[in-house]
C-alpha cells in the first residue's frame, strides 16, 4: 500500500521518477505490447521482434530502439481505436503483466517522499495513458509521457509534440515546477540512463538506479548517489572480480539468455 500523503501547505518540491530500467524491470512498453497482442492488435512475429528490442534495453540500457516502438505502438496499433478503450487496456495488463515489475526499493523511495509531504511525478518517454496507470495503481501524484493525439475520443496515429525523452523531460519538469511553485534545488529525480542527464541534473538531488555505464560514470564524477538493484549486474561483477574478465562475460551472456528466453516463453 502506497504511504499516505502528508496533509498541510502546499509542498515546495517534488520527486520524479523515470519508469523503464528504474521503477519497473525492463520496458514498460512490451508488457503493454503483450497485452495489445492479446487482444488482437498487432502479430505474435510483431511482439517477438519487440521483445528482443526490449531485451537490448534491459540488458544495455538501448533507447532508439525503445523509442521506435514507443511511436510505433502509440500510432500505427492504436489508430482508429478509442482512448477509454486504450486506457481500459493499461489498466489490465498492469494487472496482469506489469504491477508484477515494479521495483519495491524503488517504491520504497517514492513512498519515503510521499510521506515527506512531496508530490511524485512519473516522467517517462511511454505513453501518458500507461504511465498515468502506473502513478493511480501505486499511489503517487501523477505522471507524464508521450502524448498521442486524439480527436472526438479516438486515436489518429499521430502524436502531439515529441516523445517524452531527453531533454524533453527536464522540460516538461521545469514547467511542472514553475506551474506548481517548487524549488528545483529542493526537488530529486531517479533515472537508469545517461539519456536522463538533462533531468538529473536540473535538479538539487540526482539519483542513479540500474545505471547505464555513461551514467554510472557521470555519477561517480559528481557524488551522486546510485543504487544497484539488478541481481545479474552485481553476480556479473562478481564473477569478474572471482575470475577476471572471461568469466564476467560468461555470467553476463548467461543472464541474458535467461532472459530473452524468459522474455520469448512468457511472449507466446
Amino acid at each position: 500500500m502506497a504511504a499516505a500523503r502528508a496533509t498541510g501547505p502546499a509542498p515546495r518540491a517534488a520527486a520524479f521518477f523515470d519508469l523503464d530500467n528504474t521503477l519497473v524491470r525492463g520496458a514498460s512498453m512490451f508488457h503493454f505490447a503483450r497485452g495489445l497482442r492479446a487482444r488482437g492488435f498487432f502479430s505474435r512475429r510483431e511482439l517477438g521482434g519487440f521483445a528482443r528490442r526490449a531485451l537490448r534495453f534491459a540488458v544495455r540500457g538501448e533507447v532508439h530502439g525503445h523509442l521506435v516502438e514507443v511511436r510505433d505502438l502509440a500510432l500505427a496499433f492504436v489508430a482508429g481505436h478509442s482512448g477509454a478503450e486504450i486506457r481500459a487496456i493499461g489498466e489490465e495488463v498492469y494487472d496482469e503483466h506489469l504491477g508484477a515489475q515494479v521495483r519495491p526499493a524503488v517504491r520504497a523511495l517514492a513512498e519515503r517522499h510521499l510521506a515527506a509531504g512531496e508530490q511524485v511525478w512519473l516522467v517517462t518517454a511511454a505513453p501518458v495513458e500507461l504511465a498515468e496507470v502506473v502513478a493511480r495503481r501505486l499511489g503517487l501524484t501523477g505522471a507524464l509521457g508521450t502524448v498521442a493525439e486524439t480527436v472526438g475520443g479516438t486515436y489518429t496515429g499521430r502524436l502531439v509534440g515529441e516523445p517524452l525523452h531527453g531533454p524533453a523531460k527536464a522540460a516538461a519538469v521545469r514547467a511542472l515546477a514553475a506551474g506548481a511553485g517548487w524549488d528545483l534545488a529542493r526537488c530529486t529525480a531517479y533515472s537508469d540512463s545517461a539519456n536522463d542527464l538533462p533531468m538529473l541534473t536540473a535538479v538539487g538531488r540526482a539519483v542513479a538506479v540500474n545505471p547505464d555505464g555513461a551514467l554510472r560514470r557521470h555519477a561517480a564524477r559528481h557524488g551522486w548517489e546510485v543504487h544497484e538493484l539488478r541481481r545479474w549486474r552485481r553476480a556479473a561483477r562478481w564473477a569478474v572480480r572471482a575470475g577476471g574478465a572471461g568469466a564476467g562475460a560468461a555470467a553476463l551472456g548467461a543472464a541474458a539468455g535467461v532472459a530473452l528466453a524468459g522474455l520469448v516463453r512468457r511472449a507466446g
